[in-house]
Formats: structure tokens, C-alpha cells, sequence
């Protein structure tokens, strides 16, 4: 598909405050700040044509710089913390860029920069994939490694029983209906429904399915260090 005449923004969040891994956004992740991978691999794309880092946090935000990220203003402490809701701070850059820039773009990508192993051709085929079925949104998932019919609870009195009570179980494998997750990659958006309805699902969103090997999601010291393993393994 040849590419559209689109403004298309790329939103990279990274608040300062992380309770999981402190500092995660800017940390060491092999010789680059972790942000610097999100930042290459948007600039990379064929479909972006802006790249905005949204961030409370001065020292993200030079490091944004250094790495090609604009940074026309800092997210406001109240849209930084741990109860903060996401889309809220999307829609303050969308709409500070319009009031400030006349700036507003036909589609809006999320990329997380806790998504390292994401790659430019991910980022274009989740684009390709909401332009190809006109979607409201396209969503970034991965399939879960066990059947959600497998998933139980533990009672107070230290029982297992099933997560979904009364459902039947199948006996096969090959039975159980897969299921998936957001991976939190990728998120491709239509303004318009995100300033109006605050979320990411509407009646025509899509799942752009990744594997696992590039679906890890930085959130705690475990995790990054499969990451830079994995990250490591690529690069060999």
C-alpha cells in the first residue's frame, strides 16, 4: 500500500514515576536509554509523520530530543501518576498541539517505549491493517499461552476452583478457543472517538496479532531482563 496523505502523530508516553522499575523509560538497555528504541523504530515508519514524547519528566525529555522525539511541552503532574488514565493524557497532546500548533492529525499512534522489541514493520502493518478495514482502532495483541478454561481461583480456604464457574471444560487442546491480549505495543486510533468516547475499543476495532518474542512489556526488573535478552538474541 503506498502511503496516504495523512497526518499521522505517533504519541510515545513516559512519565518519570515508576514504582515497578524506577527510571525504566531512560534506563540502560544495551548501551541506549530504553526510550531510544521506540524513538528509531517510529522515525523508521513509512505511515508516521509526526513524533511527539508526552512526559512530566525533564531528563526524558532530553533524552527524547537527543533520540529525534518533539517535545513541545511537559504533561502536566496530575496527568503523571500512578492513577492517571492513559487516554487523558493523550487527549491533552492532542489537543494542546491544536491549539497551539493548528496541528490535527487524521490518525494517532501509541507507541510505549516499555515495548522495545516492537519493530517498524509491526508499527506499519498495525497502520496498513486500520487503513485496509477503515477501523475506529487497531490494537496490538498477543495470544494468551494457556486457555483461559484453565485458569482457576484459590478460595480462602486455599481450594482451586474454576475461574468460570458452571462452564464446561474441554478435555482436548485443540478444543479451547484461543484468546489474546493487549500486548501494549501498539495502538492506532481515530482522534475523533478517543477525545469523544475516552478509550480504545469501538464497534470497528482490530487486533493486529504479534508473537510473543517481541510482545514483552517492561514493568519490572524480570521483565527487562528478557527483554535485553531477547533484544541481545536479535542483534547476535
Amino acid at each position: 500500500m503506498s502511503k496516504p496523505n495523512l497526518n499521522i502523530l505517533a504519541i510515545i508516553p513516559a512519565r518519570g514515576g515508576s514504582k515497578g522499575l524506577p527510571g525504566k523509560n531512560i534506563k540502560p538497555f544495551l548501551g541506549k536509554p530504553l526510550l531510544a528504541y521506540t524513538i528509531e523504530e517510529a522515525k523508521r515508519s513509512k505511515y508516521i509523520t509526526k513524533i511527539v514524547l508526552s512526559t512530566d519528566d525533564t531528563a526524558i525529555a532530553q533524552v527524547g530530543k537527543k533520540y529525534g522525539a518533539e517535545i513541545p511541552f511537559l504533561r502536566p503532574s496530575e496527568l503523571a501518576t500512578d492513577t492517571s488514565l492513559a487516554p487523558d493524557a493523550y487527549i491533552y497532546t492532542i489537543e494542546r498541539l491544536k491549539n497551539e500548533q493548528g496541528y490535527a492529525p487524521e490518525i494517532v499512534v501509541i507507541l510505549q517505549p516499555t515495548s522495545p522489541l516492537r519493530t517498524v514493520d509491526d508499527i506499519d502493518a498495525a497502520i496498513s491493517l486500520y487503513l485496509e478495514k477503515n477501523a475506529d482502532s487497531v490494537i496490538s495483541v498477543v495470544e494468551f499461552e494457556h486457555p483461559l478454561e484453565r485458569a482457576r481461583i484459590i478460595t480462602p480456604d486455599g481450594l482451586l476452583e474454576n475461574y468460570h464457574p458452571g462452564k464446561i471444560i474441554p478435555k482436548n487442546r485443540a478444543d479451547y478457543q484461543k484468546a489474546y491480549s493487549p500486548n501494549g505495543a501498539i495502538y492506532v486510533l481515530t482522534p475523533s472517538l478517543l477525545l469523544k468516547e475516552k478509550t480504545y475499543y469501538f464497534s470497528k476495532t482490530y487486533a493486529f496479532i504479534m508473537p510473543k518474542e517481541r510482545s514483552i512489556d517492561i514493568d519490572t526488573q524480570i521483565d527487562f531482563e528478557i527483554a535485553e535478552f531477547l533484544m541481545a538474541k536479535r542483534k547476535a
